[in-house]
């Protein structure tokens, strides 16, 4: 039965809505048949795990993976970088989050998310006045011309790469994108090779401007993480590596999922984005409550016990393989009120959109600053912004679910 509910899940034919089958999953909160995954899909136990060490994130302590809907599906495939600290668990995590956090935000460095903003906001503006040099806007498409190229170029302003060398992680971007959302009637030959040629360019680009940051170290964070000598000691270039893939990919990702998702919620929700058009500041309990309602990780599949675990009355056992599954406790009724409703006047949004625990998103900061600033501006410009397709064309990506394409049309964008 669970099983065949997580296919259902991964099916790309369920996509667009997801959710009745994890109103199905949480029935059971800790459900498992066969040799398959423990899936876990109700908020309090999900809450309870991702705070508990005796979850692993280290795929070092899977006994045996089973029958795993989503194996061949592994980001890491075709990488020699070590794994990031996403997959790893204390004290090896620790050291590499808290080094990463020192020239990232609070308390080494708090103001540089914060200081971005001005620059965030130019983006923006810069990516919608694009939208208007087009001259096509019977048909724009959000992800394409707005939420993909966004994030990528705050990544690299984060980072100090240059801007002459932007236009080439854009395209190592899309192609590492394309890798974790495969075209099913692609060559995966062909598909494979591609992946592993943008990952060994960017690798490779990536080493030589660590190397030459430290000779001559600038103002940010990737000449921070290449100098950093706090009470951790230094990284090594291939951590640094990682660290910096790590934010490219992951931090990409979850940001473009986040905006599209959110553009499309709210093009459906006409009277929250005409609200949102008169009120700004409304942006920051909007992306909360997106967070939950569309976020943009469904789910966790890589977690493993390093115990016998009992969650609910079922004892899970160590070196069980355990899914998480974020986006079914986030409309858990025994938590949320009515939570299949979009509401951004909800008082209580403590959602599961962004982790909890010692692996809560690390770029949670800049990616509630760029999804607020860009859902604010484009509800403030487009002029009669409507859906071209409803519903879009979904990736194919089941985890980092959000539409591929967010065909619009509007009738002008004001200035």
């Amino acid at each position: 039965m669970t099983q065949a509910i997580l296919r259902e899940i991964i099916d790309y034919a369920n996509r667009a809505n997801p959710y009745p089958l994890y109103e199905e999953l949480r029935k059971t909160p800790v459900s498992h048949d066969g040799d398959g995954p423990y899936v876990v899909s109700t908020y309090y136990e999900i809450h309870s795990l991702l705070h508990d060490p005796r979850i692993s994130s280290d795929a070092k302590n899977l006994k045996a993976t089973g029958d795993d809907p989503l194996a061949g599906q592994s980001d890491e495939e075709g990488t020699t970088l070590p794994p990031s600290f996403l997959k790893l668990d204390p004290p090896d995590h620790d050291r590499l989050r808290r080094m990463t956090n020192r020239p990232f935000g609070p308390p080494h460095a708090p103001h540089r998310v914060h200081d971005m903003r001005d620059e965030l906001g130019g983006i923006v503006s810069g990516l919608i006045d694009g939208i208007v040099g087009s001259g096509q806007l019977d048909r724009i498409d959000l992800v394409d011309q707005f939420a993909y190229p966004f994030p990528v170029t705050v990544i690299c302003r984060l980072l100090g790469v240059p801007r002459e060398d932007e236009p080439r992680f854009h395209v190592w971007a899309e192609t590492l994108a394309a890798s974790l959302d495969p075209d099913p009637d692609a060559d995966p030959t062909q598909h494979g090779k591609g992946s592993m040629d943008a990952r060994m360019e960017l690798g490779m680009y990536l080493a030589g401007l660590i190397e030459e940051r430290r000779k001559n170290p600038g103002d940010d964070m990737l000449s921070q993480l290449a100098t950093a000598d706090g009470p951790d000691g230094p990284m090594t270039t291939m951590e640094a590596l990682s660290t910096a893939a790590l934010l490219l990919i992951a931090g990409h990702e979850t940001t473009v999922n986040l905006i599209t998702n959110g553009m499309l919620t709210l093009l459906r929700h006409p009277e929250v984005l005409d609200r949102l058009r008169n009120d700004p500041d409304l942006a920051v309990p909007i992306v909360e409550e997106l967070l939950r309602y569309e976020p943009p990780v469904q789910l966790l599949p890589q977690r493993t016990t390093l115990s016998d675990i009992e969650v609910a009355g079922v004892t899970i056992p160590k070196g069980a393989s355990v899914w998480l599954m974020l986006a079914a406790g986030n409309r858990d009724p025994k938590r949320f009120e009515d939570p299949d409703r979009f509401d951004p006047d909800r008082k209580d949004i403590q959602h599961l959109g962004l982790g909890s625990g010692i692996h809560s998103c690390f770029g949670a900061p800049l990616a509630r600053q760029e999804a607020q600033l860009a859902l604010s501006e484009l509800a403030r410009r487009l002029e009669n912004p409507r859906l071209l397709e409803d519903p879009p064309q979904y990736r194919q990506n089941s985890v980092l679910r959000g539409p591929r394409h967010l065909p619009i049309a509007c009738d002008g964008i004001r200035p």
